[in-house]
């Protein structure tokens, strides 16, 4: 049985492979979406179909919505045209229980996949339909940390982000351009309210979205290419607004095992792909079942029932003490550091780690002992109650198909967050704590030596896509730091750790540097150091 909208009237057969169908009509909701949209999506990637058009599926089931979500992309046009279109948009959701047990749910919601091509007129006013409508109440972002920067490590603007700030809105190429591009065609259309929200694992995630676009329009209204009250539009918070989020549900690349587990099931007709630009997609996604989206409520335009989907609501300062407990001390540095080390010493799955009595301990006494202490309590969710959930039920979950080499990929523009802020609140706070920190400094430390991209078995590999690595893989190479060497790195490191795009701090101000660069030190001596460094850091 193909998975397709017409296949699915054989409830017959889904239901017995247990494969949870929609509670509502397809066909209505395509038809109401479209003539009344309340939801755009900007990312079409695995995040989105596992848990964002999730929600909107869950208030479709319980009959409280009847408009579906519409999904666009800025980038991998083929995502679109090879994952979404040959399966009528659908996709099924493979939920990974720690148990080995498996749950299936088709996700029907998704009315429109629409490449945002610019060469491709006809899609591009289709989407300007879309957001000039004015019962659109959101468009919300899963485009990863990378897809809101227009600049640099250096501070320079990227060729694509400089082109759209001199051509102006009618042909943009980033990201951040073409959301600016359609909020103008909204704001000439009748200056209706919007609420854009950014679902990306990023800090403050709604004021990153705000400044990437306001600079892009600040430029626009310079060069006097929109009307100058379009600034004044986008920078009223009763007409458009950039809530803040925290997200968090592990969401691998589809796996092989998982697409041979749905064809032994009778589903022939599914594929797995890796576009051009390096996405892995296939119209089914595999992963954890614990979920969590708290969002600032901020909606000018009024919103669905979100709580009723399984988000929650609530004020920005809470949002900030959730998204910085996870994303700062309780899981995303844990995972990049699993990443980092993982990588070096050949391992292939993040659970497989959490065997590793060495990896185990890192990530244990990081998160408890180094992390969490500045960390604040959110209220709506225990810190201590978080991490404990994440390094004894998520991260050891053996079936899920995580990768220490998906989790290293962007690296670079994940440190700032995971890292920088803790230690700017060590520096700000608890100065005199600052010294105690061994297992920070020892992660710092282990990413240098990932970057070249050398194994601890002494055995070149190919590291995971990071804007910047190529810079700092020279920046390394320059200062004569190389595998094998035996001369000190010492007041080498300088210029790198003071990188305040990167670290999110001037690490040179910590006083942590010497720790990095004594790690660095043994790191890249010989073979097996890697091992060895990381087992004696642990052990005390």
């Amino acid at each position: 049985m193909n998975l397709s909208k017409e296949n699915l009237k054989n409830t017959e057969f889904w239901d017995s492979i247990n494969v949870a169908l929609p509670k509502y009509d397809i066909d209505s909701v395509i038809a109401n979406t479209f003539q009344n949209p309340t939801w755009l999506h900007v990312g079409g990637g695995n995040i989105f179909k596992a848990f964002i058009a999730r929600i909107n599926q869950r208030l479709l089931n319980q009959g409280i919505a009847d408009t579906g979500i519409i999904v666009c992309g800025t980038m991998d046009y083929e995502n679109f045209e090879k994952i979404y279109k040959p399966f009528d948009n659908l996709s099924i959701i493979c939920d990974l229980k720690p148990d080995g047990n498996t749950g299936y749910e088709i996700i029907g919601n998704i009315t429109e996949a629409i490449a945002a091509n610019y060469d491709n007129p006809d899609n591009i006013k289709r989407l300007n339909e879309i957001v000039t409508n004015p019962s659109l109440q959101i468009i919300s972002f899963t485009i990863t940390e990378k897809g809101y920067a227009l600049r640099d490590a250096d501070g320079k603007l990227y060729n694509a982000a400089e082109k759209d700030m001199e051509n102006g809105p009618s042909h943009p190429i980033t990201c951040m351009g073409f959301v600016a591009s359609v909020l103008y065609e909204r704001f000439k259309a009748g200056k209706y309210p919007l609420a854009l929200v950014s679902m990306d694992n990023c800090s403050h995630n709604g004021d990153k979205l705000k400044d990437s676009i306001t600079e892009i329009i600040d430029v626009w209204t310079e060069k006097g290419l929109v009307d100058p009250e379009f600034r004044s539009y986008v920078g009223n918070p009763s007409l458009v607004a950039f809530p803040w989020t925290m997200i968090d549900k592990i969401t691998p690349r589809p796996s092989d095992e998982i697409l041979a587990k749905l064809t032994d099931l009778g589903i022939g007709n599914l594929k797995s792909v890796k576009t051009t630009n390096g996405l892995f997609a296939a119209p089914f996604v595999n992963a954890e079942v614990p979920e969590y989206l708290v969002v600032e409520d901020l909606f000018p335009n009024g919103r669905p029932d979100l709580a009723k989907g399984g988000v929650i609501l609530t004020d920005r300062d809470t949002v900030d003490k959730a998204e910085r407990m996870k994303v700062t001390a309780c899981l995303n540095p844990l995972h990049t550091a699993l990443a980092i080390y993982g990588c070096l010493l050949g391992f292939n799955k993040i659970s497989d780690e959490m065997n590793d009595e060495d990896l185990r301990t890192l990530v244990t006494k990081m998160g408890y002992n180094e992390c969490l202490p500045v960390v604040c309590d959110p209220g709506i969710l225990n810190p201590g109650a978080f991490l404990k959930q994440v390094l004894e039920e998520r991260f050891p979950n053996s079936f899920l198909p995580d990768t220490p080499q998906r989790i290293a990929t962007d690296t670079s523009q994940k440190l700032p967050i995971r890292f920088g802020i803790t230690l700017n609140s060590y520096l700000n706070e608890q100065p005199g704590k600052l010294p105690e920190l061994k297992l920070i400094p020892l992660v710092i430390a282990g990413w240098l030596r990932y970057l070249l991209a050398v194994d601890d078995n002494g055995n070149a590999f190919e590291i995971s896509s990071d804007p910047m690595a190529g810079f700092f893989q020279k920046e390394l190479s320059s200062k004569g730091i190389t595998f094998g060497m035996t001369e000190s790195v010492q007041g080498k490191l300088d210029s790198i750790l003071s990188n305040e795009t990167v670290f999110g701090i001037d690490i040179n101000k910590t006083g942590l540097t010497p720790v990095i660069e004594k790690y660095l030190d043994e790191l890249i001596k010989e073979t097996g150091a890697v091992r060895k460094v990381l087992h004696s850091a642990v052990a005390n």
